[in-house]
């Protein structure tokens, strides 16, 4: 996810200072709170030389005073086509799990340990994304709806994995043997 991107969409609604687009961020984009408060600040700074947000004057009511931004004309026509074009859908052809269960397979090791412990560690993180879904917060219960959604497909290739190891095997295996790909 672009922080640039969802800043200047949640400087489209009203202006505002890094502060509270942080809080704001966190609230809506991402409960875990990873991205740092400079991050945020050096987004702005960045947004402002671009020329996508200005200065909107100063926030002095809540504690030290705060430079409020706000969206520029270029800023607005930068959130509107990027609101407006569909995401496209990552085609997750290179994805980490699938890495791992071919390496392992050409280290000559078994796959199922590799695929007993990962589903493990998914079902963990499924059962802390159910806690999230049941959050009074509605942004947080959708996006860790989002989040289960994405780990579920995971656990049915995992499933898939394991069905079929012994063909999978064979294939990477031959793959490697042949220096290519398998037809």
């Amino acid at each position: 996810m672009s922080v640039r991107l969802a800043l200047l969409g949640l400087l489209g609604r009203q202006t505002s200072h890094g502060y509270r687009l942080k809080h704001r961020y966190d609230a809506l984009m991402d409960p875990s709170g990873v991205v740092a408060p400079a991050q945020i600040y050096a987004t702005l700074v960045r947004l402002e030389r671009d020329g996508l947000v200005r200065q909107a004057g100063m926030d002095q009511e809540s504690g030290p005073a705060r430079r409020l931004y706000e969206l520029t004309p270029l800023g607005h026509a930068e959130v509107d086509r990027w609101l407006t074009r569909p995401v496209e859908p990552a085609p997750h052809l290179q994805a980490l799990l699938y890495t791992k269960v071919v390496l392992l397979i050409l280290a000559g090791r078994r796959i199922e340990p590799f695929i007993d412990m990962q589903r493990e560690t998914h079902l963990a993180r499924m059962r802390e994304l159910t806690g999230l879904r049941l959050s009074r917060d509605v942004a947080t219960s959708v996006l860790a709806e989002y989040a289960l959604y994405h780990l579920e497909a995971d656990m049915r290739w995992l499933e898939a994995v394991a069905s079929q190891v012994e063909r999978l095997t064979k294939g990477v295996a031959g793959d490697d043997e042949r220096g290519g790909r398998t037809s």
